[in-house]
């Protein structure tokens, strides 16, 4: 059987790799710099390389799922490849990995705060054990859904997903995606939020004080991008809600990876603008190159 082919998908496909490879980009230039640029060499700029690096295999990962379903699109095929399940797992860990690196951000500038003086919380050797463990829950909890055969190719929006439903593995993918991480972070926000309060009540040093607004500042930047990612991730939660009571529409997945696809490229354009570092290094590069082609002009 043949699935119809709507007006609407070439465009939208188009638009979702233009989305995607913007992402792929971005995340190789920052990773690039971060490298490079000895003044990115710092505990934070490394959770910000992790990010990236999570975001360039994410970003990899629905490049090729986009790619393989305008191209089902293109010539009507109404049959998987053999990279379709693989291409759906790595596509649960992206997800998780991405909103398990915020978390791990998150904590960081909580410890920096609650436990200024303990350096080993700080270290790059307690951060990178933590960068180990999410890496590998992130890569095993979705093993699952290969072994039991979870992944299905739905054939009228041409990718490889789980069905949505009332079932194990939808709670199980929803609290392991956004539960425990979304959670998490939101509860070392407030936290972090009321023990500055507290701070400000019992006048505590100054730069104990400036340091703690400043770890606050940075923390409050990470909410914002994550909760980017909840609003306009918005309708699959909606779909996946739906699913619960009655069949979602015939194209949610293609209408929610729509979203799931800008919001990547907002992520990141969101992550340039909130990093100063990597901001900083970046415009002094094209400052450089930009007075250099002057005086070569001139």
């Amino acid at each position: 059987m043949v699935a119809n082919i709507e007006s609407w998908f070439i465009p939208f496909d188009v638009f979702m790799i233009i989305c995607i490879s913007l992402v792929v980009i971005l995340a190789i230039i920052f990773l690039i710099i971060i490298i490079i640029d000895r003044a990115c060499h710092t505990v934070p700029m490394m959770l910000i390389a992790n990010l990236c690096l999570a975001e360039f295999l994410f970003g990899s990962d629905l490049l090729s799922m986009v790619i393989f379903t305008l191209r089902n699109d293109l010539y009507q095929i109404d049959h998987d490849d053999i990279f379709c399940n693989f291409r759906g797992y790595l596509s649960y860990v992206g997800y998780a990995l991405q909103n398990y690196c915020f978390l791990l951000q998150s904590i960081y500038r909580y410890l920096t705060v609650i436990y200024p003086t303990d350096l080993f919380y700080q270290s790059t050797k307690f951060q990178c054990f933590l960068i180990c463990l999410t890496w590998l829950f992130s890569f095993i909890y979705a093993i699952p859904f290969i072994l039991m055969n979870q992944i299905k190719f739905n054939l009228d929006n041409q990718i490889c997903q789980m069905p949505l439903g009332f079932s194990f593995f939808g709670i199980y993918t929803a609290l392991c995606i956004y539960g425990i991480p979304i959670s998490l972070i939101m509860m070392v926000y407030f936290k972090l939020v009321q023990y500055v309060k507290e701070m400000n009540k019992r006048a505590m040093a100054t730069n104990i004080l400036m340091r703690a607004e400043r770890e606050l500042k940075m923390l409050r930047r990470t909410v914002i991008i994550v909760l980017i990612i909840i609003i306009i991730g918005l309708p699959y939660g909606i779909f996946s809600f739906m699913a619960f009571f009655t069949n979602p529409p015939k194209y949610y997945i293609r209408i929610a990876f729509i979203f799931v696809d800008a919001s990547l490229l907002i992520v990141m354009i969101a992550l340039f603008n909130f990093t100063e570092p990597l901001k900083t290094s970046i415009i002094r590069r094209l400052n450089i190159r930009n007075n250099t082609v002057v005086i070569a002009i001139t």
